[in-house]
């Protein structure tokens, strides 16, 4: 009940304000029927607005799904783009005293005691949590996220709904299965459940701030263990411009072209080198440094929802990007097949050329001018004759690539997004296949030999004792078998005696 409730206000709000009108030709027999409910529908305002309000009253999730829309302004007509760009930073904040009491709630002490000063009016406000600014009681500028209160219920509603919609699309739809909806669901659920932990989200910005401690490209926010828990999370304060400023940061002397680039190079050292990114990229939760030290660097905010990536994957992801860069479409082929994306039985020379035919077409167009989400599309329309599968654990990355690519653009629309990370992956390749690789992994591996060397010889007379007695038990167990062979030859030997000996008394006793 409580899942058609929620589905019949998802159909309320897109009726309410005009969705169909965004998805339906003019004409189209429905929205002359939708004319009766005029007086109902509120289509004062423009489409993007209106889009941006049901976004809006359907909560969190349907927040995020405009701020990923937001970043994609080469898909996206502009007036959208610019009007679901307010998602990212500009939802509408809980009150203060909500705050307030969350804050006592998460440290058995009012704010008022806890800081020396807190402001009990946001700075930011976004679909899970908002940020106050505050100081520390030895005076340390810090900003306090807290988490909106009953959050909870309503992503678990719309979670579970987005389930049923995956699995109803799953048994309706023929390219359904290939899909695995219910999986990709699952992940972005786990991923949101853990956004709505804080000392999660904490542990998580420590680790990224380890990995680019010393960068000069990106700078993150140090964590305050002593004033962070599940719902309140408190961090250094970070002087910056929202990277959106495009032309407030040229006149603060930022070389926006540098910019792009460096953005690029930032997430490609994430997945490729540390297996672990950011994969809630969006501009609200980016900004330039305007500090002294760290001036022109990237700032990376709100830590809730990060990718990781194995050695497998990272492998096949590299091979994937290099083999494209090389317009090699065999090796990306067979990287399919490999990694078991793609039934055993392909045909590696027609799924080639599938391949060739959505990116040949491309190639031969200015690389400025590639778009690598419309490349997605393209390869992903191409492989349903294949039986492709998505792959769930990846889904976050493609995402963030596409915000990658959609901030990249905003800041330098002639980005080439594939030339920037070429130089990139080809390091991280060699360093996987080559003798710095060899020399690493026995500096990786030394550790566990000084243990097991030691104990060398001990194993050694453990294996030859464990040799000779499974040798015994084979010997002996052969004996059994040798014996019980002959105990049912004897016994078969013995029957027929005694089937002749009954039949020469019967024979006599006949006479």
């Amino acid at each position: 009940m409580l899942r058609l409730l929620r589905l019949l206000k998802i159909l309320s709000a897109g009726l309410r304000f005009g969705l169909d009108e965004l998805a339906l030709a003019p004409g189209h027999p429905w929205l002359r029927l939708a004319r009766h409910f005029g007086a109902w529908r509120d289509l004062s305002a423009p489409r993007a607005v209106r889009l941006r309000l049901a976004l809006e009253t359907l909560g969190p999730i349907f927040v995020k799904f405009g701020q990923v829309l937001s970043t994609r302004r080469d898909l996206m007509p502009p007036d959208i783009a610019d009007e679901l760009a307010k998602l990212q930073d500009q939802v509408p904040p809980f009150p203060a005293e909500q705050a307030l009491a969350e804050v006592q709630h998460a440290f058995g002490r009012p704010a008022g005691e806890l800081f020396r000063a807190f402001d009990p009016v946001p700075v930011a406000s976004a679909s899970i949590a908002q940020v106050h600014f505050a100081l520390l009681q030895d005076g340390t500028e810090a900003a306090v996220k807290i988490l909106r209160p009953g959050m909870l219920p309503v992503i678990a509603r719309d979670l579970d709904l987005l389930d049923s919609a995956g699995w109803l699309i799953e048994v309706l739809w023929a390219d359904g299965r290939r899909l695995r909806l219910r999986e990709v669901v699952a992940e972005f659920a786990k991923h949101l459940y853990d956004e709505l932990d804080l000392m999660r989200e904490a542990a998580n910005a420590s680790q990224l701030r380890r990995n680019f401690l010393h960068s000069p490209l990106l700078a993150i926010p140090e964590m305050y263990w002593d004033y962070c828990a599940p719902s309140v999370m408190t961090m250094q304060r970070m002087h910056g411009t929202p990277i959106s400023h495009i032309q407030a940061l040229r006149e603060q002397g930022i070389d926006i072209t540098r910019l792009a680039h460096a953005g690029v190079e930032i997430f490609f050292t994430q997945v490729f080198r540390d297996g672990f990114f950011h994969a809630d990229m969006h501009p609200g939760n980016i900004f330039v440094s305007t500090d002294t030290e760290t001036r022109g660097r990237y700032i990376a905010l709100d830590f809730g929802i990060m990718g990781t990536l194995t050695d497998a994957d990272k492998a096949y992801l590299a091979q994937n990007f290099i083999a494209f860069f090389n317009r090699d479409y065999r090796r990306v082929a067979q990287a399919h097949l490999e990694a078991g994306w793609v039934p055993p039985d392909t045909r590696i020379d027609e799924f080639e050329a599938a391949i060739r035919a959505v990116c040949e077409p491309i190639f031969d167009r200015p690389l400025k001018d590639i778009s690598f989400g419309r490349v997605l599309l393209q390869l992903f329309r191409a492989s349903r004759r294949f039986n492709v599968e998505i792959q769930p654990q990846l889904v976050m990355l493609q995402k963030t690539l596409l915000n990658v690519e959609g901030l990249g653009r905003q800041l330098d629309p002639d980005l080439d997004l594939w030339k920037t990370a070429k130089p990139h992956l080809e390091t991280w390749m060699n360093e996987q296949i080559g003798l710095r690789a060899f020399a690493q992994n026995v500096k990786n591996e030394l550790p566990r030999w000084a243990a097991i060397l030691p104990q060398l010889p001990r194993l050694t007379h453990r294996l030859l004792a464990q040799d000779r007695l499974a040798a015994l038990e084979n010997a002996m167990a052969g004996l059994q078998a040798q014996a019980r062979r002959r105990n049912r030859l004897l016994a078969w030997i013995s029957v027929w005696l005694a089937a002749l000996l009954l039949w020469e008394i019967g024979v006599f006793l006949t006479r």
